[in-house]
């Protein structure tokens, strides 16, 4: 076995055990709850898989709360790109991560979202998740993150820490079948969002629907731009020209389009748009083009975004799904 595959103090690797940390959500949850040597009962699943940490470990994964990265998102990138989960951790700690993972996502999604992040490793190991913490215990923003193909994913990592994903972006998307999916983008788990959307699109009188379909280009995803807030040169239909029954449409279409990610995170998500009155300040558009697959005004691109909050839907050639909402 290639040495650079294992380090000094991780378990052997295999395709056995490849699959085991990879496994099915059933199997997952066939084992029981682990706790870390130095964690209590008490203490977070992140905050378990802290303590766990070796001074190895610490020194690599654990960066400074104010690092670069901490407000980057991208489809495709790694925190600690040479600390993978299957090389510099033991087995304990892979399965403690994976709950990690699973916790972030409502039960009834969980599977789905594995599922994501195994399908997304393309068969090669060397696209196998990182993760990493920003911060310490000390500091009231101490903060997890999972990171991979298709995933970004985060969340408070003490006990008393806020939900909600802490005002910076987070990553979902995936292809289910082929690159270029299909206009019903078939098994992908994420496309039950932008049948959402098109349900709150059909709420919409022709006027409107004038108005949301917009003859330019969708954000660039380029890092530093794909999340980039603006406070003018919006697209589409102004949040503040709808109807009351139509926030209140659009209100609950984002709600249950949130709906895979933690329970407490969307409440927290969504109490912060309805209190703040973000959704005065929203603008919604959708694409056409080559971002209509198969030309059939069922809109796979879309995006809803403000001065307070990005959210960019893109389904050509697949999914790609970018969230941020900055407010605090």
């Amino acid at each position: 076995m290639n040495s650079l595959l294992n380090p000094p103090g991780v378990n052997h690797f295999s395709r056995r055990h490849f699959l085991h940390v990879f496994g099915s959500s059933a199997a997952m949850a066939a084992l029981p709850a682990l706790r870390a040597a130095t964690g209590a009962p008490t203490d977070s699943l992140p905050m378990q898989f802290y303590k766990s940490l070796t001074e190895e470990q610490h020194a690599k994964i654990v960066l400074p709360r104010d690092h670069a990265k901490r407000g980057f998102v991208s489809n495709w990138w790694y925190i600690c790109p040479e600390q993978r989960l299957h090389t510099f951790y033991t087995k304990d700690q892979q399965d403690l991560v994976k709950q990690i993972f699973e916790s972030l996502h409502h039960p009834d999604h969980r599977e789905k979202m594995n599922w994501q992040v195994r399908k997304d490793l393309m068969g090669k190991i060397d696209n196998t998740p990182a993760v990493a913490f920003f911060g310490t215990p000390e500091d009231a923003d101490f903060e997890f993150i999972y990171t991979g193909h298709h995933v970004t994913r985060r969340c408070f990592a003490r006990n008393d820490g806020p939900p909600g994903f802490g005002g910076r972006p987070i990553f979902y998307g995936n292809f289910a079948k082929a690159f270029r999916e299909e206009k019903d983008h078939a098994g992908n788990p994420f496309w039950y969002q932008g049948l959402l959307f098109n349900d709150f699109v059909s709420t919409l009188d022709g006027k409107q629907r004038e108005k949301i379909l917009v003859a330019r280009e969708p954000r660039s995803e380029k890092p530093a731009q794909v999340i980039a807030r603006r406070a003018n040169d919006l697209p589409g239909l102004a949040g503040a020209d709808l109807t009351p029954d139509q926030q209140t449409k659009l209100l609950e279409t984002m709600r249950r389009m949130l709906v895979c990610f933690r329970p407490a995170d969307v409440e927290a998500t969504m109490k912060t748009i309805t209190d703040k009155k973000i959704i005065q300040r929203l603008f919604i558009s959708c694409y056409g083009g080559v971002f209509d697959i198969g030309s059939d005004q069922v809109w796979d691109t879309w995006q809803i975004e403000g001065p307070d909050m990005v959210w960019y839907f893109r389904g050509y050639p697949h999914i790609h799904g970018y969230f941020h909402l900055a407010a605090a």
